[in-house]
């Protein structure tokens, strides 16, 4: 389940750019806290249903997160929203979505960059 672990590290590594406990992510997720640590862990594979519930807490696109369960055949997690000029995205792309799939950043440059954002739209970057 080697995919499991990648996934789980960017789910836990989105909670943590969208400054979300584990416990208010499975919240949000619907979802037990023991369940998320597990997914979070890679200990579990979530289904399709707790993967756009996890999504939508973390206010990404689904298809993104499905990417990286390896759920969606030949995508790249990183151009996920740009799969058809012709389709729309799943969901409103965002400047803090794109910083958070920036594959070129560290996580601490992401966190950075989150905040300086955050700090020139008056906190209200969340769509």
């Amino acid at each position: 389940m080697p995919h499991m672990d990648t996934l789980g590290s960017f789910i836990r590594s989105q909670r943590r750019l969208a400054n979300l406990t584990l416990r208010e992510m499975a919240e949000l997720a619907k979802v037990s806290n023991p369940y998320l640590s597990q997914v979070e862990r890679g200990l579990h594979e979530p289904s399709v249903r707790v993967l756009r519930s996890i999504a939508s807490a973390l206010n990404i696109s689904a298809e993104t997160l499905l990417a990286q369960a390896g759920l969606l055949e030949g995508t790249d997690p990183t151009v996920a929203e740009d799969a058809g000029e012709d389709r729309q995205p799943p969901e409103p792309t965002s400047t803090e979505a794109a910083i958070r799939l920036d594959p070129a950043l560290t996580e601490g440059q992401k966190e950075a960059l989150l905040a300086v954002y955050r700090g020139f739209v008056g906190g209200a970057a969340k769509e």
